[in-house]
């Protein structure tokens, strides 16, 4: 059964399940790494004891085959000893200190100017002795060797009279490590799946309150949005039908009232905009349900013609520049609402005698909507904060009475409802340029 770790009774914003995605991928994060490191701790710690025990059985038998080198040393110069002693059948060295039954030994016998006596067993290093430790390849098969200084005793013991070199494979060694990084592999994605599973769990179980808080949140906006549009209307009624009556209005009243009209006004656009940031937090998933195939092109244009009075009464021009029919399945209604606020917001932001070029364009992939302005523009700190709900910058804020801030929120809410995205460039002084961007139709 699949298991959304974003999913709930309700729908949830996208935002909501970006941050539970989020929280996950650093949980599985944090818990491969702390497992990935203990791994290589404890493989290391393994091979280098086995490594440790290797080098142990080494140096006890060159301890034994040092007590032979005197022996041999004299069989040597009488002549009676080969250079290498061979197995016989039953495949152990012949040698009266020792029974080795390991055929992947190898030992030598040097005097003291490391002039080689006599060897027996199988694996030979092709190296000198100027390492007591050493691990070469040979024929694709790892030897460690170890070399001993043997020493004249009791009477000289600083004299060197030869010295004992043993090499062994490590097949047997590296046959365990093997297996334990086998384990550890199989062990590894035993691991990942359930720290996978128990991460979506504990996920789950750290965002409920949280997202219980953010339901309760948006059912208080919507309910106290939908509440207050009543209330509302009645005094704007009140006050509209006071002023449609100026001879019973006391001239001192009179600016009164038109502050009130003007609160009124702007509270109602707040709320307004706060009811459709509710809504569609709500129905965000269900939107393509209601979406229709929108001809794009002219819906700009009948945008831009309803705001031409708006530009020209700030004499600002407002241009419009579309080279062919662009189509675009969403919902007319939010549509018109999202351009409404960007061109909205670029009107307000940009003086007299500024220009602002309402653009679209169609590649193989996606529809290119540009609303450049020779506006104020916007710092770089502020940049990456436009988009909050609410926020509004102190140069803005001075330059647009009775904005809610909600505007261009409302846009990114609307444009991620298409499956589209809006990025923003600007610089002081000179104006900005906001792109939406939507999926092409497909086969368009």
């Amino acid at each position: 059964m699949a298991w959304d770790i974003g999913s709930t009774r309700n729908a949830i914003n996208p935002q909501f399940r970006s941050l539970s995605w989020r929280l996950l991928l650093s949980y599985l994060g944090v818990m491969m790494a702390i497992s990935g490191i203990s791994m290589i701790a404890v493989y290391e710690f393994f091979a280098f004891s086995l490594y440790q025990q290797l080098d142990r059985q080494l140096l006890t038998l060159a301890d034994a085959a040092a007590h032979s080198l005197a022996e041999i040393k004299e069989e040597k110069k009488d002549l009676k000893i080969p250079n290498s002693l061979r197995l016989d059948n039953d495949g152990d060295l012949d040698l009266p200190w020792q029974n080795i039954q390991q055929p992947s030994q190898g030992i030598e016998w040097f005097d003291q100017n490391k002039k080689l006596i006599a060897k027996a067993g199988k694996v030979f290093p092709p190296v000198d002795l100027s390492h007591s430790h050493w691990t070469y390849i040979l024929n694709h098969q790892r030897i460690r060797t170890l070399t001993l200084q043997v020493k004249k005793e009791p009477q000289e013991p600083e004299m060197i009279i030869g010295y004992i070199r043993i090499s062994e494979s490590t097949e047997a060694v590296e046959i365990v490590l093997t297996q334990l990084r086998l384990g550890m592999m199989l062990g590894g994605i035993l691991v990942s799946g359930l720290t996978a599973f128990g991460g979506m769990w504990l996920t789950k179980q750290s965002l409920k309150p949280i997202e219980q808080s953010f339901e309760k949140l948006k059912q208080f906006t919507a309910d106290a949005s939908h509440e207050l549009r009543n209330p509302l209307a009645g005094i704007r009624t009140c006050v509209e039908v006071m002023q449609s009556h100026p001879e019973r209005i006391h001239p001192a009243d009179s600016d009164k009232l038109n502050a009130i009209a003007s609160a009124i006004n702007q509270m109602t656009s707040l709320v307004e905009d706060l009811l459709l940031l509710a809504r569609t937090d709500q129905d965000c998933i269900y939107f393509n349900k209601n979406c229709v195939i929108v001809p794009l092109d002219e819906l700009l244009e009948d945008l831009v013609e309803f705001l031409l009075p708006q530009a020209e009464q700030k004499k600002v021009q407002l241009i419009l520049d579309i080279q062919s029919e662009v189509k675009l399945k969403g919902d007319g209604n939010q549509l018109w609402r999202l351009f409404l606020n960007l061109i909205e917001n670029a009107i307000y932001y940009t003086d007299s005698g500024g220009k602002i070029r309402v653009s679209l364009e169609e590649g193989e992939k996606w529809i290119w909507v540009k609303i450049k302005d020779t506006g104020i523009g916007i710092s770089s700190e502020q940049l990456p904060l436009i988009f909050d709900r609410l926020w509004r910058a102190d140069q803005a804020r001075t330059r647009r009475e009775g904005g809610s801030g909600l505007g261009l929120a409302i846009a990114k809410t609307l444009a991620q409802h298409h499956q589209g995205e809006i990025t923003v460039t600007s610089e002081l002084g000179k104006g900005s340029c906001f792109v939406v961007r939507f999926p092409s139709l497909p086969n368009a």
